[in-house]
């Protein structure tokens, strides 16, 4: 018979931005004696063309672990994404017994666990929830806040705005990013091995990273290009990272095209968290539309330039950190300015320490009484 003592945690993970958040709580739930952790992998880990990262999930020894493709082609609408994540996540609870589910961020897979969740009436817990960017997935990352019994946020501005959202002050619980305990820990590959591994040729990089923006769906082309003139036009070496799979993309990657076999230019289609992380912290620095710029790169005090609108909302330029808008000829100038200067590191997302504090959450008997009945909480003076 079963140990009924031991929780159930099910863990939902779509791409390999969002695994690298969740491993280190995942890891530790694994290897507690209080936990069974069930991972349930989908999304753009399940492609060749994103790198086939289920694989580097599977290496990570987890005992439980479900594989569910739920999608096909290049770009599929995301709303069509959505549907077959919910209906794979929902076939998947009928045969496996949960007592909380993981979500992390924005991404549609995640919007979809939220939906399943809440529809079986199983406590859902958001991590990363309450941050602002420039797109949709700032809508889908609200409306899965909305949805979650339990919030796992990175700061006090993430916890103030899930309060304005009308969830209950006691549901939400600081505990950082957990990204920043793998930056800040000692298990991070050499520089050597990195660039053994991906066949980077040069010493001296930065990082070029461009995602498809799908609230400006239709001026993708254009931004892409002139992103890629910038690139070619800074005479800089880059290690340019392929985009997500939201629409659009096919648009990015029809540019990179001319990057290929270019000896300034190193194109992967996806990376292990922690080599990127590695490649990251030795970069000259950034530029491109990635959250990483604003996020990981200013805890390693590297430079980054953002473009665009994707990333609005969640910084103010400050030395080593610019703002370009689309075009080839201000990407370049604000290029210029922060390699004119230099990025204080900080981290407004946690001190390494998110997932001790994660694990102090789940291990308090207060978290598995709460209700799945939400209350929505008015803020003081509201009328």
């Amino acid at each position: 018979m079963p140990d009924r003592t031991v929780k159930r945690v099910t863990f939902l993970t779509g791409t390999r931005a969002d695994y690298g958040k969740l491993k280190p709580i995942m890891l530790a739930l694994e290897h507690s004696p209080l936990f069974e952790a069930q991972v349930f992998i989908t999304g753009m880990h399940m492609h060749r063309q994103y790198g086939d990262t289920y694989g580097e999930i599977l290496k990570d020894g987890y005992r439980n672990t479900h594989l569910y493709i739920n999608q096909r082609g290049e770009s599929p609408p995301m709303d069509i994404i959505l549907a077959n994540t919910i209906q794979g996540f929902s076939d998947y609870l009928q045969e496996t017994r949960t007592d909380l589910i993981v979500v992390h961020g924005d991404r549609v897979e995640a919007m979809a666990g939220a939906i399943v969740a809440v529809m079986n009436n199983i406590t859902l817990a958001h991590v990363e929830g309450g941050e602002v960017s420039g797109t949709i997935d700032e809508s889908i990352r609200h409306a899965v806040t909305k949805l979650a019994h339990i919030h796992l946020v990175a700061n006090d501005d993430a916890r103030r705005r899930i309060i304005q959202l009308g969830e209950r002050p006691d549901s939400i619980h600081v505990i950082g990013s957990p990204d920043i305990d793998v930056m800040l820990g000692p298990g991070l590959p050499s520089l050597e091995t990195v660039r053994t591994h991906y066949e980077i040729g040069f010493d001296s990089y930065a990082i070029a990273a461009f995602h498809p923006v799908t609230t400006a769906f239709t001026e993708m082309p254009w931004r892409a290009r002139e992103f890629v003139d910038a690139l070619l036009a800074s005479e800089e070496n880059y290690v340019v990272i392929s985009p997500n799979n939201d629409k659009g993309r096919e648009f990015i990657m029809l540019e990179f095209e001319r990057l290929r076999d270019h000896p300034r230019f190193r194109v992967i289609p996806s990376m292990r968290f922690e080599y990127y992380l590695t490649l990251l912290k030795n970069a000259r620095f950034v530029v491109g539309n990635s959250s990483a710029g604003v996020r990981e790169a200013g805890a390693y005090g590297v430079r980054a330039v953002d473009v665009g609108d994707r990333q609005q909302g969640r910084y103010v330029p400050e030395p080593g950190l610019g703002h370009a808008d689309h075009d080839a000829a201000s990407i370049l100038a604000t290029i210029g300015e922060v390699l004119a200067s230099d990025r204080r590191p900080d981290s407004p997302f946690g001190a390494g320490n998110s997932t001790e504090l994660f694990l102090q959450v789940l291990e308090d008997p207060a978290f598995w009484a709460v209700s799945e009945q939400k209350v929505f909480h008015d803020l003081p003076g509201g009328r």
